[in-house]
């Protein structure tokens, strides 16, 4: 294994399931698993956007069943390592069961920044299947800094060995994430990684931010596919780290190659920062709200830009997205009086 000064997880198969619209076949998750073990990518995301158990009617319908995607992840990487999302709530004990069965050897528990405590069953039991057990808190400018390192220090008791600040909605800035990573530092004894979106344009800025801080964990998707203006882009993300004089362990050209040749031709829209987008990191609303909101906007003829700042103002977490539709309604309904 290369010598690298941290780990660089590419979330492109699971992050960017949402701008796939749920809908990567198994020949594209081969491929790209594929370029990525090649790359020396260690651990990679494989999931339903929204985890283990989204595909549903409310998160999305998937094109192929997950776990036929994670085993043919598994099915060609040498080194690599598969990674699945789990939030409890969508998915169950018996889907990272399955998952485990399917080749994954880490799991990520996802919860909102302020409900830990949800989640220790599952971290215990992704230590009790062997897995590399992450604590991921998502939404995490919506908390103060203490707030984070109370539900860090949850995490950590449960078993967790890495604990993720996820900057979901795109909305934090470098100095707030260097605050976040530098008080789990000090504040907790396992490892500490960042998610970061592209709303505000900051997600490269924070990731280097976060690095700088001490995390050991970064996470990146290829040509930045992801929920609404994607993440940081992972083959820019080792040029850039290389260039501050980090050992990402990554073979550039071969990352670029796997970006260019395999993900683009597959994406269904290039991944900018459009005004929906734009305003959703402004307001700090979970990305993944940006596919729902435009069709609930269609739907009733309404500004997609009204429903996501009143999102915003409500405060509204993943798991709500049927709010987005009584929202865009209660628009409709204004407009016609």
């Amino acid at each position: 294994m290369s010598q690298r000064s941290f780990e660089i997880l590419d979330v492109t198969l699971r992050d960017g399931s949402h701008a796939m619209r749920h809908a990567f076949t198994e020949q594209q998750v081969i491929d790209t698993a594929k370029g990525l073990d090649q790359a020396g990518v260690n651990y990679f995301e494989v999931s339903h956007g929204d985890g283990l158990g989204g595909s549903s009617l409310q998160y999305g319908l998937s094109k192929v069943d997950e776990l036929k995607l994670i085993e043919a992840a598994a099915s060609v990487c040498k080194t690599s390592k598969v990674s699945v999302l789990l939030i409890p709530g969508i998915g169950i004990k018996e889907d990272l069961q399955d998952a485990v069965k399917a080749g994954a050897e880490m799991v990520r528990v996802a919860t909102h920044v302020t409900e830990a405590d949800v989640a220790a069953q599952h971290i215990a039991l992704g230590r009790e299947l062997g897995l590399k057990t992450v604590g991921f808190l998502m939404m995490a400018h919506m908390a103060s800094v203490e707030k984070i390192v109370e539900q860090a220090k949850l995490f950590e008791s449960y078993g967790a060995e890495v604990i993720y600040v996820t900057d979901s909605a795109g909305y934090m800035l470098p100095h707030e994430v260097t605050e976040r990573i530098s008080a789990l530092k000090q504040s907790v004894g396992c490892e500490i990684g960042f998610h970061g979106h592209n709303n505000l344009s900051m997600a490269m800025a924070n990731t280097v931010a976060a690095v700088q801080a001490g995390a050991t964990y970064i996470d990146g998707s290829l040509r930045a596919l992801g929920a609404g203006s994607g993440n940081t882009q992972t083959e820019v993300m080792v040029a850039v780290l290389e260039r501050l004089g980090y050992q990402t362990g990554i073979d550039l050209y071969s990352i670029m190659d796997v970006a260019n040749d395999v993900v683009a031709p597959f994406m269904q829209r290039p991944q900018e920062i459009t005004g929906s987008s734009l305003i959703m990191g402004y307001s700090g609303v979970y990305s993944s709200f940006l596919l729902h909101t435009q069709t609930a906007a269609k739907k009733f003829g309404v500004d997609e830009r009204d429903i996501l700042v009143e999102l915003g103002r409500m405060k509204a977490v993943g798991g709500q997205e049927d709010l987005i539709y009584d929202v865009a309604q209660s628009f409709a309904v204004k407009q016609a009086l």
